[in-house]
């Protein structure tokens, strides 16, 4: 069984018992966190739409964290322009429970 959920602008395909990165939260670690934005739900049948309007999905929250850097390198040539910056991503990590639908 598994379903596809949106979640910070993003789609994720989960399964009870997966451990996915998704965009910061805002949950403490331990706490629950509840996933009302069901788009499909693949059983023995694959449900969408108004089919899955109640579907939720139960996770747990395992870490909170930050990605591994990303430089950003943006120079002009023949100019002299040279800029480097860096960026790290918040994450919340979590761990599927259970899917309701």
């Amino acid at each position: 069984m598994y379903a596809v959920i949106a979640t910070g602008g993003k789609q994720y395909k989960v399964s009870e018992g997966d451990v996915i990165r998704v965009e910061k939260l805002g949950v403490e670690e331990g706490e629950s966190v509840t996933f009302d934005q069901v788009l499909a739900v693949k059983d023995d049948v694959l449900k969408v739409g108004s089919d899955v309007a109640s579907a939720t999905v139960e996770a747990t929250v395992v870490a909170n964290g930050r990605a591994k850097k990303v430089i950003v390198y943006r120079y002009k040539p023949k100019t002299g322009y040279h800029k480097k910056n860096g960026h790290r991503q918040y994450f919340t990590a979590v761990r599927i429970d259970k899917i309701n639908g």
